[in-house]
């Protein structure tokens, strides 16, 4: 595990994101719209408000799917920003006790000094599981090299 503390950071501000999921989610999302477009319009039986339900459903599906998109951590100089679905926190380094990525974990955990724990969806194992270790730990480096829980309580 001494490997990764070597490795040199990134240059801050840095983004992390599933990629490989949003791509997904993406391209799922803009699929849906174009195959419900194309019922709305072939389909010769459908009135006016036929039509436009299709095409208010499929851009309703994929707002959802943007919206599970969304999820990123960013690092940088003076904290990280967590964005989830629906919300968004900015961190102090100082508040980042702990960058938790356990087996199983759907995403990552940040304990936070106030003793709770704050999941950041932004890096997530999915279908890219090498990578969101590969994040996490230098989501933990950073969180370490930025002296977050290895102060004394003031």
């Amino acid at each position: 595990m001494s490997a990764p503390a070597s490795a040199p950071l990134p240059d801050l501000p840095v983004t992390f994101r599933p990629g490989r999921t949003r791509a997904v989610l993406y391209g799922v999302g803009i699929a849906q719209l174009a195959v419900l477009t194309v019922i709305a319009v072939l389909l010769p039986n459908l009135g006016g408000g036929e039509r436009v339900s299709f095409v208010f459903t499929g851009l309703v599906i994929l707002g959802v799917l943007l919206l599970l998109a969304r999820p990123k951590v960013v690092a940088r100089q003076d904290g990280v920003t967590v964005v989830n679905l629906t919300t968004k926190r900015e961190l102090a380094w100082a508040q980042v006790l702990r960058v938790n990525l356990r087996q199983g974990d759907p995403w990552v955990h940040l304990d936070l000094a106030d003793g709770t724990s704050l999941p950041a969806m932004g890096i997530q194992p999915g279908i890219a599981r090498d990578q969101a270790i590969r994040d996490a730990r230098t989501l933990r480096a950073l969180a370490e090299n930025h002296g977050t829980g290895d102060q004394p309580a003031r």
